[in-house]
């Protein structure tokens, strides 16, 4: 059978060494609880933490969870304005819809900014990759101002014009970014056709739309149909003879409208022809070595009626003849006129019927309604 041990009470002196090293290795502990039991010192400390807090307390914490969260969808959306470095941002991330600078304004608004600052920030979207020296950011809209600032910034070598402020749009489709560009500069300063053209076609050529004709309708959807038809005839002119005119941004609507008819009607290959041999240094001398072009095509051969003597008149002109009268090539006379109760076009001509007529108000049907 085994014995028992016999259990002996710690002595005074026992009690005293055991107190002062438990008291030694707690002397980390507040003050106030010094010499509680640990339990107790943990479910103190706890309960410290722990603490409800008071109305005005919980209403501070909400509003700055519920800044925070409008902070971050400002960001999402591209709402949040920063500073950039210029040498962050590439201008020629996209081809550029407007073709002519003019310097003038551009020293205007350069002069605004230095009195005023920039009144209005320029917007950028990432780039996936780097740009051409390593810029991180790619310029949707706000090209002078970028211009204005750079040339402050050369000027002046003040630290102030180092950085821009921008919005940092969401990364969106080449489609989209070529809308924001262009509703930038229709609303600023509107485009010529022959810019309004180019753009579509370019546009169309990088992928962004399936062809010319959905460029257009996209890129220009809040102008009427009659707007949508004169850039595509801009766009034509572009696509066939963009790398020949010299003066292109020079044409009138009147002058590029006749432009486009004749391309149309096959007068690309003469018309090229005739601008290789010339040099204008203008857009009045470059259409006077089209305009001849166009007026051969009109003319027309005529077989001379059997029997008699030919007719001497003189041939009769084709094209515009004054500002209310265009004549077509086959022999119609369009003239405009006003009264009291709007607008008047009369044709004139054989070689109109009922079937062209109809034909004829189909189209401006087309071109009236939006």
């Amino acid at each position: 059978m085994a014995r028992r041990r016999r259990l002996e009470a710690p002595s005074t002196a026992d009690l005293t060494r055991i107190e002062e090293e438990f008291r030694s290795e707690t002397s980390g502990r507040s003050a106030a609880l010094r010499g509680v039991a640990p339990i107790a010192q943990v479910a103190a400390e706890a309960a410290a933490r722990l603490q409800p807090e008071d109305t005005g307390a919980r209403a501070e914490r909400a509003r700055i969870e519920a800044d925070a969260a409008r902070l971050h969808v400002a960001q999402e959306q591209g709402l949040l304005m920063v500073e950039l470095p210029l040498d962050q941002i590439d201008e020629a991330a996209m081809i550029r819809d407007r073709m002519v600078m003019s310097e003038e304004a551009i020293l205007e608004l350069r002069q605004s900014i230095a009195a005023h600052g920039l009144r209005l920030p320029i917007e950028v979207f990432e780039l996936e990759k780097p740009g051409r020296a390593g810029q991180c950011y790619g310029l949707l809209s706000g090209y002078r101002r970028l211009l204005a600032v750079r040339g402050l910034r050369e000027l002046t070598q003040a630290e102030k014009y180092s950085n821009i402020r921008a919005l940092i749009r969401p990364r969106a489709s080449s489609g989209g970014a070529f809308v924001s560009m262009i509703e930038e500069n229709e609303v600023r300063e509107e485009l010529s056709h022959f810019e309004r053209g180019r753009i579509a076609v370019i546009a169309a050529r990088q992928g962004a739309f399936a062809n010319t004709e959905e460029a257009v309708e996209r890129l220009f959807a809040s102008g009427s149909k009659a707007k949508r038809s004169k850039i595509r005839s801009f766009a034509l002119i572009f696509e066939e003879l963009g790398d020949m005119l010299q003066c292109p941004e020079g044409l009138t609507e009147r002058r590029g409208l006749q432009l486009a008819m004749a391309l149309r009607r096959g007068a690309e290959r003469p018309l090229r022809d005739a601008l290789s041999r010339h040099a204008p240094d203008n857009a009045d001398a470059e259409w006077s070595v089209i305009e001849p072009v166009i007026r051969s095509l009109d003319e027309s051969p005529r077989d001379a009626r059997r029997g008699g003597r030919p007719r001497t008149t003189a041939p009769l002109r084709y094209g515009w003849i004054d500002d209310k009268t265009l004549r077509t090539s086959s022999g119609i006379t369009i003239r405009r006129a006003t009264d009291s109760k709007g607008h008047i076009l009369r044709l004139e001509g054989e070689a109109l019927n009922s079937e062209l007529m109809d034909s004829l108000m189909l189209h401006i049907q087309s071109l009236l309604e939006r």
